[in-house]
């Protein structure tokens, strides 16, 4: 693979769909990373970003009827890395995140690989 994150990475999966969830941690864990918990909305998520030590957070920006920019405000104020992954177009115009690494979904491994090795270099 042209680019992958270092080994033994830790990962905070935000993603409200198992299925999705369950298929990035099996993504991560083939490139050499370690998910280290697995968050379904934003209060969850909020409790892992401050209860769990992770070198960067994939971020699913559609939680339901929430969206994670709230969690990512909280990352990027205490200096922690993350990553949003959408279906959708990119993020919202005006949500302060015009620099913010994005993974368009449904992701391939290699994809997902190379947007992390990126956010983290």
């Amino acid at each position: 693979m042209a680019s992958e994150p270092p080994a033994g990475t830790r990962v905070l999966i935000v993603e409200d769909e198992t299925i999705i969830a369950m298929t990035a941690e099996d993504m991560l864990e083939e490139v050499g990373c370690k998910t280290v918990a697995v968050a379904a909305n934003v209060d969850e998520a909020l409790a892992r970003a401050k209860d769990t030590e992770f070198d960067i957070a994939l971020l699913d920006l559609n939680l339901g009827s929430e969206n994670s920019l709230i969690v990512a405000q909280t990352l990027r104020d205490s200096g922690r890395r993350f990553l949003f992954a959408t279906g959708y177009e990119g993020l919202p115009p005006g949500s302060g995140f015009d620099n913010a690494p994005v993974i368009a979904k449904p992701y391939r491994l290699d994809q997902l690989a190379t947007a992390i090795a990126a956010a983290l270099a």
